[in-house]
């Protein structure tokens, strides 16, 4: 997956710097088993040493799980100063009513009296199996283990630790040089199905030390969101848990509100989120191409992301994706049902630098260089409207019957 960093980031893969420094100063994390997924490490915390300014992005899927209304709350109820993230799969503890809800506190509960703070200063998240009561009481026992677990170079083991039916951890780290020095932002994420993201991500969690406050961290990251972890697609479900969350410990660069060094920090921060949302959707359950579908002419930005969104979810485009089959007809009733306003005559299709389709349905093209490109395990897929300057591009995958399998024996 080819990525363009800006000039003033650098990436800093877990591999090439040993498993060691990944987390910013001041943040330690664990990964520890608790038995909800067999032997597999399946709680994960995020600790910062001092109170770090928090933002957090929620579902708004309306059968939202218990840990996101505690969290929201959470939030609230502390002014978006926050000390940890705590976070288990193989349970996304959600429909599962007021003990869901108890559970969840407890978590939060047992995480301040192991480190000493107060449980409105904890994030809970879970991620797993709808509709099935959390293990808390064999949660609670592991989580005594965390004290000691706890590590500052600890990132495959809590990358891991959230993971359900991903097949590889999402995580990378970068440093972004700003005038004042040189700040860490770094983060981990799950993903693989239902996902079709409106606010978040199934789950990410971020840190760095700059020093920001908590108004200014939540305005950074909803913007960093939009065009990141809500411009991807697998298979058009928005889960019940998903989250996106970011802790700012402050001991490293002042970022000061309407700066150049806020505009460098954003760019960055944006960079990495689309860099781990598209690992996402690389992972898609089943999944064997990561294709791009951009929408260039349209009438607005929102419309460019209505029409992309709909052509990237669209099941008939989604299986000629996997047969790699130049089908631009099922790519135009897509944008024709999405929303979008907009003249057929006028509408062009590319495949990467490859005219499909040009203005009049003039569909001359060759079908052996088509085949070449949707060969590729990645490429993009460009729509033209031609009624504006609205663009969005939104990352999806292919759907293929392996996705079936997955999803249809998920619960066994």
């Amino acid at each position: 997956m080819a990525t363009s960093w800006p000039g003033h980031v650098t990436p800093l893969p877990a591999s090439d710097i040993d498993n060691s420094g990944f987390w910013p100063d001041g943040f330690h994390a664990a990964g520890i088993p608790a038995a909800i997924k067999d032997d597999k490490k399946d709680i994960m915390l995020l600790l910062c040493d001092q109170p770090a300014a928090a933002a957090a992005i929620f579902t708004t899927n309306l059968c939202c799980a218990a840990p996101v209304t505690l969290s929201k709350s959470h939030l609230l109820q502390s002014c978006g100063v926050m000390r940890a993230v705590i976070c288990n799969s193989g349970n996304a503890n959600a429909a599962t009513g007021p003990q869901g809800e108890a559970d969840s506190a407890s978590m939060a509960a047992e995480i301040a009296r192991l480190f000493g703070f107060d449980p409105k200063e904890v994030i809970v998240a879970s991620t797993g199996v709808i509709g099935q009561p959390l293990p808390v009481q064999k949660m609670l026992a592991a989580m005594q283990q965390l004290p000691q677990a706890l590590d500052a170079n600890s990132c495959f083991d809590a990358a891991e630790a959230i993971m359900t039916t991903d097949t590889f951890p999402k995580l990378l780290a970068i440093d972004v040089r700003l005038s004042s020095g040189t700040a860490r932002i770094c983060g981990i994420a799950k993903g693989s199905g239902m996902i079709c993201p409106d606010m978040a991500t199934m789950l990410a969690f971020l840190a760095t030390d700059a020093s920001v406050s908590p108004a200014q961290l939540r305005h950074l990251l909803v913007k960093a969101n939009e065009d990141s972890f809500n411009a991807i697609t697998v298979d058009g479900d928005t889960s019940t848990n998903d989250m996106v969350s970011i802790l700012a410990g402050g001991t490293g660069p002042f970022v000061e509100e309407g700066s150049e060094d806020e505009a460098l920090f954003a760019e960055a921060l944006e960079a990495l989120m689309t860099f781990l949302a598209k690992l996402i959707v690389m992972d898609g359950e089943g999944a064997t191409k990561l294709v791009g579908i951009r929408v260039d002419g349209a009438r607005s930005t929102a419309e460019a992301r209505l029409a992309a969104k709909t052509i990237a979810n669209s099941p008939l485009v989604k299986t000629a994706l996997h047969g790699e089959d130049a089908n631009w007809g099922r790519i135009i009733a897509a944008a024709g049902r999405s929303g979008a306003v907009f003249n057929q005559e006028e509408i062009e299709i590319r495949f990467d630098d490859l005219p499909i389709l040009e203005k009049g349905f003039n569909a001359v093209f060759s079908e052996e260089k088509a085949a070449l490109i949707l060969k590729k395990p990645a490429y993009t897929i460009t729509v033209t409207l031609g009624t504006g300057t609205g663009t969005a591009l939104v990352w999806t995958c292919d759907l293929s019957k392996e996705y079936i399998e997955i999803n249809g024996s998920y619960r066994s």
